[in-house]
């Protein structure tokens, strides 16, 4: 019988009525629980899926000093009612056969260098990328009197979910696109864009793979497990509170009697490809905690037979989004998106003396 241990992450197995899972068929059922909690109480919700998404080519041109690369611009429509519409820049080098997506919603920021660009299409990807503040302002005083707060004003979503949601537009319209595999779409983001990539990947079963870089709480980090300095509940809902829904504040202080933590999020990616790329000197960003959640949650993929499909990977450093975490999301990307094994593990156990978080374990299948 396995001991409970005092505070630990919560059995990703057992249902809310206290029953466990034992078969793929249960899987989905908890699967379906965990998804309303998590994304009710920490994120208020999604904002409503739209009746279509359609792309407005703005422009297209050759970029030379980008290996000749081709940039096209769209502005995206939603709609008909609610609509709201943003725009979407694709980078790309034409070829014969479709090609797989790196979809980044950082286009607030200047993480996408020319460094990273090329790194990206010649690998073989289209590069998309938007502003994810064109669909909720990322302001401390937000008054959600813009944005996707217009269109759904009965919402309670906070910024992750909107953001969230112009990722998964971004996957109705590339979808659409005929130089696209559909299947083989890749999401990616920084910080605060790292949560909202391990939201959407969570939220969005059409996403091959999801890569959040240094996202801490509310991303690949750990509630109920702070590693020194590293961001807490608290700090969220102090400073960040309109990143969340309504209910999360609620367990300020009571983080242990929350009914999942980040180890849930991240099995509702499972079985699909999720990989967080993570920095030692990123305290902030709780790397130890990380490390608690990735461990924990990857009992989920050894569950589904798809262990191979999580992974973790560490730097030193700060916390910064560079040509060196991108170049692991990609190798990581070719491994399960292009077949092309990499040279190191994406399993590696970068602190041997911490004890895992969790005392429970995934069933064992029916064969």
């Amino acid at each position: 019988m396995e001991t409970q241990m005092v505070n630990e992450l919560p059995d990703l197995f057992r249902f809310e009525n206290g029953e466990r899972v034992t078969s793929a068929d249960d899987w989905r059922r908890r699967r379906q629980e965990l998804l309303d909690l998590v994304v009710g109480i920490e994120y208020g919700g999604m904002p409503p899926v739209p009746a279509e998404t359609r792309g407005e080519l703005l422009h297209a041109h050759q970029v030379r000093r980008l290996l000749g690369a081709r940039h096209a611009q769209y502005r995206l429509h939603t709609g008909p009612g609610c609509s709201f519409s943003f725009i979407l820049d694709l980078m790309y080098l034409p070829a014969e056969e479709r090609q797989p997506v790196v979809l980044n919603g950082d286009g607030c920021w200047r993480y996408v260098t020319d460094e990273v660009i090329q790194e990206v299409i010649q690998r073989g990807y289209v590069l998309a990328t938007f502003n994810r503040c064109e669909l909720a302002p990322d302001i401390g005083n937000n008054d959600r009197n813009s944005g996707l707060y217009l269109v759904y004003p009965e919402g309670a979503f906070g910024a992750l979910s909107a953001w969230a949601w112009g990722y998964h537009r971004c996957v109705d319209f590339l979808s659409t696109l005929e130089f696209v595999d559909p299947d083989r779409i890749a999401i990616v983001g920084h910080s605060r864009g790292g949560k909202t990539v391990l939201l959407a990947g969570a939220t969005d079963e059409r996403i091959a793979l999801t890569a959040p870089n240094n996202s801490g709480a509310g991303g690949a980090g750990c509630f109920r497990h702070q590693g020194p300095k590293s961001e807490t509940l608290a700090d969220l809902i102090r400073s960040l509170s309109y990143w969340f829904g309504p209910q999360l504040r609620e367990y300020l202080g009571k983080e242990h009697l929350l009914p999942f933590d980040q180890h849930s999020l991240k099995a509702l990616v499972a079985p699909r490809c999720l990989l967080s790329t993570e920095a030692f000197g990123d305290l902030w960003a709780n790397p130890t905690g990380t490390y608690q959640t990735y461990r924990a949650a990857r009992e989920a993929y050894r569950f589904l037979g798809a262990e191979d499909r999580i992974g973790i990977w560490y730097r030193e450093g700060p916390h910064q989004h560079g040509l060196e975490d991108w170049k692991a999301f990609l190798d990581f990307a070719d491994w399960h998106l292009q077949g092309k094994a990499p040279s190191y593990s994406f399993n590696p156990n970068p602190f041997p003396e911490l004890a895992p978080a969790h005392s429970w374990s995934a069933p064992e299948r029916p064969s």
